[in-house]
């Protein structure tokens, strides 16, 4: 399950997640990314509440990455330790900007 609660304006989308990303939940960030990018300059992504992410989730994340380096800019923020760890651990901490 995946709460998305996103907010734009001004050329910046946030977008808060809240569950899990997983390979059930990633086609619907995929999807609510796409139909939200238009525009928009600086995507933030709020981890706060995400509890899990798996594989297909990164796959979304470097998908949003690799768009929004054409456009600005995207940060992540709010990770949690796990998070992070799995970040670490898949090199991912190294592409991403986690704040």
């Amino acid at each position: 399950m995946l709460n998305i609660n996103k907010t734009i304006e001004n050329g910046k989308a946030t977008f808060a997640l809240e569950g899990r990303l997983d390979t059930v939940t990633a086609p619907e960030l995929e999807k609510s990314l796409k139909d939200s990018i238009d525009g928009v300059a600086e995507l933030v992504l709020d981890f706060d509440k995400l509890e899990y992410i798996s594989s297909a989730g990164l796959r979304v994340l470097l998908s949003a990455q690799k768009t929004m380096l054409e456009k600005g800019g995207m940060k992540i923020t709010n990770v949690s330790e796990i998070i992070s760890e799995i970040f670490e651990v898949t090199g991912f901490s190294e592409i991403l900007t986690v704040e």
